[in-house]
């Protein structure tokens, strides 16, 4: 072996065979290489990875209950290069009785701490435990060049004993206790939710089952209503045509009504009126005659006539006043109207003065032929 020779970087190299300025026995190397000097130098190389042991003891509690502990210890060579040297010297040439003593020291303590503990304090206080165990082996691991990472306590148990079980009884059944209780609750929460889920369900099923009730009403009125749209709309029109007979029987019946009273009833008045103002216009040529005979005056006979003729054509047209008359020509019919009241005016004068006219001739010849008549003053 010989050579430029490089640790690997969980290793150490120890060089020996030669004088070295430290007390060392030998030359540590760990990180880099170093050539070494063939037959006048050896080397060796000491592990620094980690390592694991593992303790099983049975130890006595200061209640004097044996209690079985299993527990794992993570170790490794210290870094430095005194602890490297002290597990050299002690471990090089059998690695693996590091993890055989560690356990065995690490057992010791365990045995020694236990004994000052009780039962309960060791199951609650695990980690206090474990802290107690490592500080009174850490001076002991060092002065072999070990140094302990962790330390795990696996498990405790008291074999066949019961003890630990019997501490754990009441807590067990009150967590039994617990564990029902909230299974009895968790139950009758599920139970409440099926029976609400179920409730939801059946109020979806009504309300799904009112909306298609509606809709299927609503289609079949919209059905009915299309099916007698036809007869519907046929009677409409019908009743609309007999509305507008009616209503062409009505106008007819008025027309023909106009028609009656335009033809028969208005001649029939307007000849009921002329009658009447014939009547008294001879009336009132009878009494003129009368007061002409009576005063035997031409002239004051013509003055009367005269006088009485705007009272004629009065009375004439208050003969008119009430009777319904249809004019047709408008302004033009009213001027026909009111020239045919003064021709009549005209026409009962002219038959008056003739009618004088004539009873005074009747009157002079009457005087001729009666000689008495002629002799009077």
């Amino acid at each position: 072996m010989f050579g430029y020779r490089v640790p690997a970087p969980d290793e150490a190299m120890l060089i020996s065979g030669g004088r070295f300025g430290s007390s060392a026995p030998f030359r540590v190397v760990t990180g880099h290489g170093a050539f070494i000097m063939p037959v006048f130098r050896k080397v060796r190389f000491l592990t620094l990875a980690m390592c694991e042991a593992e303790v099983a003891e049975k130890c006595v509690t200061k209640q004097g209950i044996t209690l079985n502990v299993r527990a794992v210890i993570a170790f490794k060579v210290g870094n430095d290069n005194e602890s490297i040297v002290s597990a050299a010297q002690r471990f090089l040439s059998d690695q693996n009785q590091m993890s055989i003593l560690t356990g065995r020291i690490f057992a010791g303590h365990l045995r020694s701490i236990i004994g000052s503990m009780t039962v309960e304090d060791i199951i609650r206080e695990r980690q206090k435990l474990a802290t107690e165990v490592l500080d009174g082996s850490k001076e002991e691991m060092a002065k072999i060049g070990l140094a302990v990472d962790a330390l795990q306590i696996q498990s405790i148990d008291d074999g066949s004993l019961g003890y630990i079980q019997a501490l754990s009884a009441p807590f067990n059944a009150a967590v039994q206790q617990q564990a029902q209780i909230a299974q009895a609750q968790a139950n009758q929460a599920a139970a409440e939710a099926e029976q609400e889920s179920q409730r939801k369900q059946a109020e979806f099923v009504r309300q799904t089952a009112i909306v298609q009730a509606h809709y299927k009403a609503e289609v079949d009125r919209a059905q009915a209503e299309a099916a007698q749209a036809g007869p519907l709309a046929q009677a409409q029109a019908q009743r609309e045509v007999l509305q507008m007979k009616t209503e062409l029987a009505q106008r007819a019946a008025e027309l023909r009504q106009q028609e009656l009273v335009a033809e028969v009833v208005k001649p029939a008045e307007a000849e009921a009126e002329r009658i009447r103002i014939l009547t008294e216009a001879d009336a009132a040529k009878m009494k003129i005659q009368a007061e002409a005979a009576a005063s035997h005056n031409r002239v004051a006979l013509d003055k009367m006539l005269i006088d009485q003729l705007p009272e004629i054509v009065k009375q004439a047209a208050q003969g008119l006043k009430g009777a319904n008359l249809t004019v047709l020509n408008g302004t033009d019919g009213l001027g026909q109207m009111a020239t045919g009241l003064v021709g009549q005016g005209l026409a009962i004068f002219e038959s008056l003065r003739s009618g004088l006219d004539g009873h005074r001739s009747s009157e002079q010849a009457a005087e001729l032929d009666d000689p008495k008549a002629l002799q009077a003053p």
